[in-house]
Formats: C-alpha cells, sequence, structure tokens
C-alpha cells in the first residue's frame, strides 16, 4: 500500500485517523498506530511481516543488553553483534544475487542465483534497527521498556517504506508524550497534500516519458531525446521521493510526531557538498553519524578523510540498490566530494552563482544517467547519445514525447524547485503588518481562506488523477 493510492487515501487513512483521535491516552494511541502500521505493511507482503516482527524483537533484547551493560568490553561487543546481524540480514536478502552475479561473471562460475525476495523498505527499516542499538550504545537514549515502543518506532507506517530515516533519540520522547494540536494537525494536512500533488501532478507526468526514453535501443536515441529524458528524469525523482517524504512528515504531524525534513530545495545547491545537505537530509546525516565521523571524519589527514569520504559514498551508493551502477553513482559524488576539498573547491567559490548552479546540475543530471540506467552498457550508450557520440539508424522523434501535460510539468517542476513559496509567504507577511488592526484580520483571513481553496483544489486534482488510473510508479518504493 503506497500513500498516492486510493485505497490509502479514501479507506486507510480516514478510519486510522478517526479512531486515533477517539481513543484515549498515549498508549492506547500507540498500540493503534502499531496494529495499524502492520497492516498497511502485510497489505502487500504479509510473509515478511514475521521476519520483521522477529528482527524488531531480537534488536529489542539487544538493546537491553547494551542498555544494561556497564563493562565497555561487553557493551562494545553488545553493539558489535547486534550491528552483525542487521546488516548480515540486509546483506542477505538484497546482496546476495549481486555477490553471485559478481563472482559468476569474475571467475566464470556457474553458481545457481538464490531465490530471495526483497522485503519491501528492508534499508529503511535496518536503518532505524541501527539507530536504535547505537544510540542506546552511545547512551543518547535508554532502551525501550515496552517491545511495542520498538515495533512502532520501527513499523510506523508513515516512514516505512521509504523515510524519512529516524533516530532512536529523536522518536523515543515522542512515543511516551505528544499533544494533538489544531494548527499542527492542519500543517500536516497541507503537507501531505503538497506532497500529494508534487507526486501526481509533477513526478508521475514526467515519468512516463523518461521511462519510454530510457527504454529506447541506441539506434534510436538521438541527442536531444537523450537530453529531454534525462531532464525529465531529474524532476521525476525529486518530486517523486520529496513528494513522498512530504506526505511523510504530513502525516508524522496528524498524529502529533515530528520528523527530520528530508529535502531543502536540493537544485538549488551550489557546490556537490551543498547538493547533499539538501538531498535526502535524512539519509546523508546518517551516514556522516553513524559512519563518517566514527571513521574519523575531519579529525584525520587529508588523505584519510578523502577515504572516509569515498568509503561513505561507496556505502551510500550500495545502500539505493544490489548494482554496480549504484554503486559508481554513490563513488561518482564521492569523487566530486573529495575534488571539492582540493583547489578545485576554492576556486568554485570564486565563481558566480549562476556557473556554480549549473556545475552542480550538470554534475547531477550525469549522475542520474547511472543510477537510472540498468546496465554500464546501457549508460555508456546514454552518455553517447547525450554528447552526440550515439550511431542513429532511426531516431523516435521528439515530439512523441512532448504532450502539454509534460511541458507543464517540467515548468511547474522548475518553479518549484526554487523555494518560492516561503518567499511569497514571508512578502505576504510583511505585507499584513501595514494593516491596521482591523486590516490585519481581514488580510490574514482572506489569507488563509485562499490557502484552503489552494490545499482543497490540490487534493480534488490529485484525487482526480489518482481515479483516472494515471501512470504511478513510486522510485524509492524498491529500496
Amino acid at each position: 500500500m503506497v500513500f498516492s493510492s486510493p485505497l490509502f487515501l479514501f479507506l486507510f487513512l480516514p478510519i486510522v485517523l478517526a479512531v486515533y483521535l477517539l481513543l484515549p491516552g498515549i498508549r492506547s494511541k500507540n498500540f493503534w498506530l502499531l496494529l495499524a502500521s502492520l497492516i498497511f505493511y502485510a497489505w502487500g507482503e504479509i510473509s515478511f511481516v514475521f521476519l520483521l516482527l522477529a528482527s524488531t524483537m531480537m534488536n529489542y533484547g539487544l538493546g537491553l543488553w547494551i542498555g544494561r551493560s556497564e563493562i565497555p568490553r561487553r557493551r562494545k561487543l553488545a553493539v558489535a553483534v547486534a550491528v552483525a546481524i542487521n546488516v548480515g540480514i540486509l546483506a542477505v536478502f538484497k546482496y546476495a544475487n549481486l555477490v553471485v552475479h559478481s563472482l559468476n561473471s569474475l571467475f566464470h562460475l556457474q553458481i545457481p542465483a538464490p531465490k530471495i525476495s526483497l522485503p519491501i523498505g528492508i534499508s529503511f527499516f535496518t536503518f532505524h534497527a541501527l539507530s536504535y542499538v547505537v544510540d542506546i550504545y552511545r547512551r543518547k537514549w535508554t532502551a525501550a521498556r515496552d517491545p511495542k515502543d520498538v515495533a512502532l518506532y520501527i513499523f510506523f507506517f508513515p516512514q516505512l517504506v521509504a523515510g524519512p530515516i529516524l533516530r532512536w533519540n529523536a522518536i523515543a520522547p515522542q512515543l511516551l508524550q505528544r499533544e494533538f494540536r489544531s494548527e499542527v494537525f492542519a500543517e500536516g494536512v497541507r503537507r501531505f497534500v503538497g506532497g500529494l500533488a508534487k507526486k501526481m501532478i509533477i513526478a508521475n507526468a514526467v515519468a512516463l516519458p523518461a521511462d519510454q526514453i530510457f527504454a529506447l535501443p541506441a539506434s534510436e536515441l538521438s541527442t536531444g531525446t537523450a537530453w529531454f529524458g534525462i531532464f525529465c528524469y531529474t524532476v521525476q525523482i525529486y518530486f517523486d521521493f520529496s513528494g513522498y517524504s512530504d506526505m511523510a512528515v504530513g502525516l508524522g504531524k496528524m498524529f502529533g510526531f515530528t520528523f527530520i525534513e528530508n529535502f531543502n530545495f536540493p537544485y538549488v545547491a551550489q557546490s556537490i557538498k551543498d547538493f547533499w545537505r539538501r538531498w535526502h537530509i535524512s539519509l546523508s546525516s546518517w551516514f556522516r553519524d553513524y559512519v563518517y565521523i566514527p571513521l574519523g571524519g575531519n579529525r584525520v589527514s587529508e588523505a584519510r578523510n578523502h577515504l572516509n569520504l569515498v568509503a561513505v559514498f561507496f556505502l551510500c551508493g550500495l545502500w539505493h540498490g544490489a548494482s554496480w551502477t549504484f554503486v559508481a553513482w554513490g563513488l561518482y559524488h564521492g569523487m566530486f566530494l573529495v575534488l571539492e576539498r582540493t583547489r578545485w573547491g576554492g576556486w568554485l567559490e570564486k565563481f558566480p552563482r549562476p556557473l556554480r548552479h549549473g556545475y552542480v546540475i550538470f554534475v547531477v543530471m550525469m549522475g542520474w544517467v547511472l543510477f537510472r540506467a540498468d546496465t554500464f552498457t546501457g549508460a555508456a550508450h546514454y552518455f553517447a547519445a547525450l554528447f552526440g557520440a550515439n550511431p542513429v539508424v532511426q531516431a523516435q522523434p521528439l515530439h512523441r514525447y512532448l504532450g502539454n501535460e509534460v511541458v507543464w510539468a517540467l515548468c511547474l517542476g522548475a518553479a518549484f524547485s526554487l523555494p518560492l513559496f516561503g518567499g511569497v509567504k514571508d512578502l505576504g507577511k510583511k505585507l499584513g503588518e501595514k494593516f491596521p488592526p482591523t486590516g490585519q484580520l481581514v488580510y490574514y483571513g482572506l489569507g488563509q481562506a485562499i490557502e484552503i481553496v489552494l490545499v482543497l483544489a490540490l487534493l480534488l486534482i490529485s484525487s482526480a488523477w489518482l481515479a483516472g488510473g494515471t501512470y504511478n510508479p513510486f522510485i524509492y518504493f524498491r529500496f
């Protein structure tokens, strides 16, 4: 079950919200949310619910062991066991096939590939579990007394499938105490509807041409069509994932939780370092705090620091998928982060802002080719097409993909990649302050009415697209 589906929007969410608001006490509310989260996950993969529940109970027990151990050696042993088991589960389910295929290719073996299905959201699930045991080890928060608290932290449906990645020390206090406030609930609704509109109106509109163009054989891929395809994918992946993150943050607010923001207009970044401060913030900050800093961070030699960056982005690429193209994408970004710590970074800071922005967009778009391509051969053909080096026999005409809907989506994507809405709200606030008190009441009342109308309009348009059965892929669903 995904957020952008009629089943979730018109049945699951209204029922869960209604019961939640009627239940008394934080414990009963938490139990209801846990039950709803298990149903949410089991709707698509009931067989894996028992695996993830077993893993949750294991982490609950390991957390108690780590929390009660006062002897440093025992605590280190306990956390090492916890990390090894969690990473081992992820490796078996996500990377076993990659290892077998790689061994067969390198050594010309005939090892049969294991038939292992990938549980949805296992990467996010594993990182939550690791955060739980490591935060207890670091004494950032205590181990949960009730296993249901651990289960809700890991299974909570707004973040279960695609994040954002939450920290135990941030969520644990909210499991024990939170309050319902109408203004926070209203903000949650606005965030959810805004994220749904991002997904349905922008991301889905450009997803079809992006998928069609990347599926073209090299002999039919012209330079213009290739550039249009990567433009579409660049818009799609941002609005698809940030839209889903906005929906998750909004859902959290409806239930009284505060989640970490996952995106901060990454396409306005002025460097690749700045890009990763803005893109998938919960993941990049997780790798920073749980991998990069323990490896030494900036406190080591320059060469070791560069190696640490490369190692982190190797893991970042591998986290995204069991394919060497994802690893190459991670190393590609790691290379630019290392490069920006050399003289190139100093020169880059002296460039005019438009040039720095162009550099970031170009680097990121080239990286998306690796991210989107299924194989290195496919990526090589696409790069060749982008730079006019592809032998085209019969090119597919560009106008085949240039529908009005796609053009509008690209224009909206370009506009809403910029922090325009916040600027408009700030300007409106400054204008409102110039009115006398009575005028301010009318002004702000009118502004709220317009905002409600816009939210309702976006909800109706998105719902119409859902009802119409439009193309509705979700990129991060498989991670």
